[in-house]
């Protein structure tokens, strides 16, 4: 019958594809070296995948964005073109398939299987603060909910599939898919590379719903094209939020239409006499949606009422003695605040946090609040607890330094703790008044502090932070007192005092930043120094062939020494 030959045909192609697959080295990448680490992993050897040269990927409408997203990353490096298809249309699932289930999906179970890194938990953490409300277990802990960041990822011989309850858990579906191709995929220009997964299954999903970095634009200023280049590396690692540092005493960075002068007159200047700069509306505007296409929420900054020099500047009535300071370009701190007394100082928060929460979608609005010492304490709090109001009457939640702990609480208030000790009675007070946590120890999580003595850039004061520092840690039990309920999440900031350019903002960054990460997203139980030094060593040579200026640090076993990671580009701009 005619029939037979082509069957016979296509038997014979499938059992060369076979053997193909049988005689082709193992991929390059395992399945286990994702930073963050999932949850939980499940390597098969024999179901390693090979891009074919006719790879589409097909995607339900709900994905949409992300599949161009993957796409976008994948076609430099491997000349592909990679059409993106709808998944309802008509054939089979194609070689990538992502899918944003309709119902919550669920983990395979995996009770005894290989794992990696480490074995499963016998039920999630109880600090699952991500999945809270959708999280759950069967009896044998087997059975978890994906919930709102969650995805899966299965790779066989024949396909990938990503599956997850939102596009948000599928976007950090696809930035592992990245990492488990060989590192030449970061290349923005064509590479002769075998495109091969690692055979296996992913199940994953985040530890805290709060993972974040911070940058300051104050102390130096820096344009929307590194904000957005900052964005995409929080993205590579699953951070979801992107502080921004927005004033301070050496500028004023986001432009306020009813404060005009906050921009053309405290945004010239920045530390050193460097230029000045700031955002204009659209400015702001572009990079919140171009953080949201990416998954990251945009936390805004405005340190009140310490760190106001350059406001004080453009508008002298606001300070204690009603003249204008000059415009100040060290590094001190704590010499400036607003007059706490004066109405006036009010009716200017109340205009400048309106403005910028109407810019702002993401549900946080950040007061600042730190070393304003100057200002007596019984007026500090008073103060507090007046912006507090005015930022809640906007619609969004306070965020604030941990010395605004000792206010009255307003609902879902979160406190930012960067101390260095975790013994701290008033952070915990104010946790068991309601407030919730973000931590950022100045001695584990602060990514202005020098790697090592001899670091080119950056502080000292909360001590020395290499790479083992920075991961060494664990946020659900750092501040006494506090329980890992009350922890929201974590977050890196990068003060700017002393880096410059982008290239410094990269390697104050790396290594350190996938470490914090790591911290943020991954089951307490898979922590461990060793190996994430060997996960974290295999994205040096990702971070080269993606033009990423990174430390090389010398307890990360990079793959082919530290010498073909060297900093020139940092030294050379110091």
């Amino acid at each position: 019958m005619p029939a037979t030959p082509a069957a016979a045909g296509e038997l014979a192609r499938v059992a060369a594809d076979h053997a193909a697959g049988q005689l082709a080295p193992p991929a390059p990448v395992h399945l286990g070296d994702v930073v963050p680490a999932p949850e939980r992993v499940l390597p098969d050897p024999a179901g390693d995948f090979t891009l074919p040269p006719d790879a589409a990927i097909r995607v339900d409408a709900a994905g949409l964005d992300v599949a161009e997203q993957l796409a976008g990353w994948l076609r430099p490096a491997t000349g592909l073109p990679l059409p993106v298809t709808d998944a309802a249309g008509p054939g089979p699932d194609g070689p990538l398939t992502l899918t944003v289930a309709a119902t919550d999906a669920t983990a395979p179970a995996l009770s005894g299987s290989p794992l990696a890194p480490g074995a499963p938990a016998p039920r999630p953490p109880a600090d699952r603060a991500a999945s809270a409300g959708t999280a759950r277990a069967d009896a044998d802990g087997d059975d978890v909910a994906l919930g709102d960041e969650g995805y899966r990822l299965d790779v066989t011989a024949t396909g990938v599939r990503i599956t997850a309850v939102t596009p948000a858990g599928l976007f950090h579906g696809t930035q592992t898919l990245r990492q488990l191709l060989p590192a030449a995929i970061e290349s923005a220009t064509p590479v002769a590379e075998r495109w091969v997964l690692p055979g296996g299954t992913i199940v994953d999903r985040p530890r805290f719903a709060y993972r974040g970095a911070m940058l300051d634009v104050a102390r130096h200023f820096f344009g929307v094209d590194d904000v957005l280049r900052v964005v995409d590396h929080l993205a590579r690692y699953k951070l979801n939020h992107l502080h921004l540092h927005l004033t301070d005493d050496q500028g004023w960075r986001i432009a306020v239409e009813s404060r005009p002068r906050l921009t053309e007159v405290g945004g010239d200047t920045a530390v050193g006499g460097a230029p000045g700069g700031w955002y204009t509306r659209d400015d702001y505007r572009r990079i919140v949606a171009y953080a949201a296409r990416r998954h990251v929420t945009v936390v805004p900054e405005i340190d009140l009422p310490g760190h106001t020099n350059a406001a004080l500047v453009a508008y002298p009535e606001l300070a204690p003695g009603k003249t204008a300071p000059p415009p100040y370009t060290g590094t001190d701190v704590g010499f400036s605040y607003l007059d706490p007394d004066d109405e006036r100082t009010y009716a200017f928060v109340a205009d400048v946090v309106g403005e910028v929460a109407a810019l702002t979608p993401g549900p946080w609005l950040h007061l600042g609040g730190d070393e304003a010492f100057k200002v007596p304490a019984a007026s500090y709090r008073a103060f507090v607890e007046r912006a507090q109001a005015l930022v809640a009457a906007t619609g969004k939640t306070v965020v604030g330094w941990h010395q605004i702990a000792p206010a009255g609480h307003v609902d879902g208030r979160v406190v930012q703790w960067w101390g260095t000790n975790g013994d701290d009675p008033g952070t915990a007070d104010a946790v068991r008044r309601g407030a919730r946590l973000v931590l950022s120890p100045g001695n584990h999580a602060y990514l202005d502090m020098k790697y090592a003595p001899d670091t080119p850039i950056g502080h000292d004061w909360a001590g020395l932070v290499d790479v083992r520092r920075a991961y060494e840690w664990d946020p659900g039990a750092h501040v006494h007192g506090v329980p890992a309920e009350a922890v929201l999440g974590v977050e890196a900031p990068l003060w700017t005092e002393s880096v410059t350019t982008r290239a410094e903002i990269e390697f104050m960054m790396f290594p350190r930043l996938p470490a914090v990460a790591e911290l943020g997203w991954s089951p307490r139980s898979t922590h461990d120094w060793a190996g994430f030094a060997e996960r974290l060593a295999g994205h040096g040579p990702r971070w080269t062939a993606a033009g990423i200026t990174f430390h090389p640090a010398p307890e990360i076993p990079w793959p082919d020494g530290p010498s073909r990671v060297a900093p020139e580009r940092v030294e050379a701009a110091v």
